[in-house]
């Protein structure tokens, strides 16, 4: 079961709220607007206090959809939360500019408050790095929303080690302060980061937080090496995505997984998200629940 320390470091993640991600191509597979509230009041009855989305998840359906629940909450509750949200992403980048240019930024940056009817966000990331707008430019429109009063904390996203260095270098007076957060993916299958990335943040105050710890549903069991995902499944949605882990190493190390939940009582999901949680130097993970009952798979003790 997780434990209250543990319940603390874990994000609940509106990336599923209508589609899958910020593909355009997968608006028809997301959650409902009724499921995507059902699904929140559980997170909330469980005790899961911090809520991960962006800008251009489900085209913006999931700020949408977190913000109506957040208004049907009540302020007192709402002010013991910490909500994040992301910028970026080429999939809300309109012809002829950069996702990361200073008007993108700042007219995102608009758009995801008033969506999540917030007059600032506790978290905001880069969502990934466009690699055509200057640095500068970007932490430049992040320290003015900083001075603004639209974010309190700053991350980054799909980052790489140099580009986490890049950030702390260049950062400056205003935003280095606020610069707390890097939100990368880490699983039992993608543990890259536990060489270079986590060790770093971890020595020089960065919080990480590993997204998609079970692999997009890898981890949890219900695939099988060489057969076709079952239809309505997120991998016969997103054909192509996670083939690097449809591989025959991949499958040894998930039936290690299974017999090592079996050792303790745990479901497969349980036992890799405990596998993210042990990491040392790592700070949360954030979890995508789709169904109720996949809270119980995950360790959560019935409200």
């Amino acid at each position: 079961m997780l434990s209250e320390r543990d319940i603390g470091r874990i994000w609940f993640g509106c990336g599923n709220f209508g589609g899958l991600g910020s593909s355009p191509h997968l608006r028809h597979a997301g959650d409902s607007e009724e499921t995507a509230l059902q699904l929140l009041d559980h997170a909330r009855h469980v005790g899961l206090r911090r809520f991960d989305t962006a800008h251009t998840y489900g085209g913006g359906a999931s700020e949408a959809f977190l913000g109506k629940w957040l208004r049907d909450q009540g302020s007192s509750f709402v002010s013991s939360l910490q909500i994040a949200s992301k910028v970026g992403n080429p999939a809300g980048c309109p012809p002829g500019d950069t996702p990361l240019s200073a008007k993108q930024v700042g007219l995102h940056l608009d758009e995801s408050l008033a969506r999540l009817g917030l007059e600032r966000l506790d978290l905001y990331y880069i969502h990934e790095f466009d690699r055509v707008t200057p640095l500068e430019e970007t932490l430049e429109a992040m320290s003015r929303a900083v001075d603004a009063g639209k974010i309190d904390r700053f991350g980054v996203s799909n980052a790489t080690l140099a580009d986490v260095k890049s950030v702390r270098d260049l950062a400056g007076s205003t935003l280095g302060p606020r610069f707390d957060f890097v939100q990368n993916e880490y699983s039992l299958l993608a543990s890259r980061d536990a060489g270079d990335v986590i060790p770093y943040c971890a020595e020089n105050g960065l919080r990480y937080t590993a997204f998609s710890p079970l692999a997009g549903g890898i981890l949890t069991g219900k695939y099988r090496f060489g057969e076709a995902p079952a239809a309505g499944s997120r991998l016969s949605h997103a054909a192509g995505f996670y083939d690097d882990y449809l591989t025959e190493d991949s499958f040894a190390k998930i039936d290690q997984l299974r017999q090592n939940g079996d050792a303790n009582g745990e479901t497969m999901a349980a036992t890799a998200l405990r596998f993210v949680l042990d990491t040392q130097g790592l700070d949360g993970l954030i979890i995508a629940p789709r169904r109720i009952e996949h809270f119980d798979s995950y360790g959560f003790e019935q409200p």
